[in-house]
């Protein structure tokens, strides 16, 4: 009885695999892309691209405070061709 459900959750994990895998992580990648945009556009005065005045973006601090030390860096790194490839 155990080694059906073995085989039927590998089966189900292939079958994900195959056909879900790629559309999950193009969503992810969406979604990474959109979140960056929107901390470019509310906090782009942070790298010198000033975009809304500041009572907006004081506002809006307490939810991008977590990220933006991880979003500086991702925005300041050098990038080549092989950041494209992946």
């Amino acid at each position: 009885m155990r080694s059906w459900r073995n085989l039927l959750r590998t089966l189900g994990e292939v079958v994900y695999g195959m056909s879900m895998h790629d559309m999950v992580r193009f969503g992810l990648r969406e979604k990474a892309a959109l979140e960056h945009l929107f901390i470019l556009v509310s906090f782009g005065d942070l790298l010198g691209v000033p975009v809304l005045p500041p009572y907006y973006t004081l506002r809006l601090l307490p939810y991008i405070v977590p990220q933006i030390n991880a979003w500086r860096r991702r925005m300041l790194r050098e990038k080549d061709l092989t950041d494209l490839i992946g």
